[in-house]
């Protein structure tokens, strides 16, 4: 069913749920309903049980939404070629800091464009690059997740029709890089596997997700998965493809629908007020920036607010203390995944809003009444 030998499928989930860190994801023998059917199309078109989406399990909704967003901007037919999309999944997790989807992307990259192309994006050596639209993609993947000056147009090399492709991409890895900081290794492979074999995992991975490009289906054969949405005003760039824009608006109604149940009003208001003001620049590499904010918080309310403030702007300074002293308020895995979805699917959106140019007049990503 999956294109892979027996033998390969099983120690690639292996290796998948072994990756995951500080939650327990489904495993594949158990997983059934919607859980066992996004794991059954992610092995079929993506190649491997990806440890991105897999680590959402514990909440099957959210699980459900991150697939339809990787599937229909990255993996599905689409007018942009895979290897630049690849370039810009490559580049914002360059720029996010973000060495997991750096590897395999970098990786994939390298199997459909040489490493001439991928060893200089994955490095930040872009004028290396000798092909003109792997180049140009790189860059606006690069440089596109700082908000324009007021009156500065920004740089787009994509056309109206391609820009649901390039920005969903984009979109897409300001959300994954947040999640996969949070819950993942640094590279694809347990934590105790010798580095000195990331180099042969790379090339499995890559491997197996171009041999799965054989297996893709039509655009939007995803979005049956969840119900219909209304597309909401800051995914207006998506609208000129009405199976991305689906996709994210479905997977922000999921994630919308859980984080009312989860977060509490004063940290989605908190949050929502800063990402308004937020120009995507880092944060700098202390924690002193969380002091002032926390304080605006009721008591009961901080340790959800530092865990969402440090996913949405700097997910790289997550470790096991932070994660545990949220847990000190919501043990469960499922609350901890809504919560980490929540927040980076805000700030990935509102880099969104500002990076195709148009911004949004409401309907913003931090609120979700």
């Amino acid at each position: 069913m999956t294109g892979m030998a027996p033998v390969t499928a099983r120690a690639m989930r292996g290796l998948a749920l072994a990756q995951i860190r500080y939650v327990t994801p489904v495993r594949p023998g158990d997983a059934d309903g919607p859980t066992a059917e996004v794991y059954r199309q992610v092995e079929r078109e993506f190649g491997v049980l990806a440890p991105p989406v897999v680590l959402h399990s514990p909440a099957p909704e959210l699980m459900t939404g991150a697939w339809l967003m990787l599937r229909e901007a990255l993996i599905a037919p689409g007018v942009v070629d895979r290897a630049v999309r690849e370039a810009v999944a490559a580049g914002v997790s360059a720029a996010n800091s973000c060495p997991y989807c750096v590897s395999v992307h970098g990786a994939t990259l390298r199997g459909l464009a040489g490493d001439q192309a991928a060893r200089p994006i994955v490095g930040g050596r872009l004028t290396e690059v000798a092909d003109e639209r792997l180049r140009e993609a790189a860059h606006w993947a690069t440089t596109a997740s700082l908000r324009p000056r007021d009156g500065e147009a920004p740089h787009t090399p994509f056309t109206a029709r391609e820009a649901p492709e390039y920005v969903g991409v984009a979109v897409l890895f300001h959300y994954l890089n947040r999640v996969v900081n949070t819950f993942l290794e640094d590279a694809p492979m347990p934590a105790s596997t010798p580095r000195a074999g990331l180099g042969m995992v790379q090339r499995v991975l890559s491997a197996m997700i171009r041999g799965a490009s054989r297996r893709i289906g039509a655009a939007g054969d995803s979005l049956a998965l969840l119900p219909w949405e209304p597309v909401p005003a800051d995914l207006h760039w998506a609208q000129a493809s009405p199976h991305i824009a689906q996709a994210f608006a479905r997977a922000a109604g999921a994630v919308d629908r859980a984080a009312r149940q989860v977060v509490a009003p004063s940290v989605r208001d908190l949050l929502d007020r800063e990402l308004r003001v937020w120009d995507g620049a880092p944060r700098g590499l202390g924690r002193g920036w969380l002091d002032a904010l926390l304080a605006t918080l009721p008591p009961a309310d901080r340790r959800a607010g530092r865990l969402a403030l440090l996913v949405a702007f700097a997910s790289y300074q997550i470790d096991a203390d932070v994660i545990e002293d949220y847990r000190g308020d919501r043990p469960d895995d499922a609350g901890l995944v809504v919560l980490a979805s929540w927040a980076a699917l805000s700030a990935a959106r509102r880099v969104g809003d500002w990076t195709a140019g148009a911004p949004a007049a409401n309907g913003g990503p931090g609120g979700t009444g």
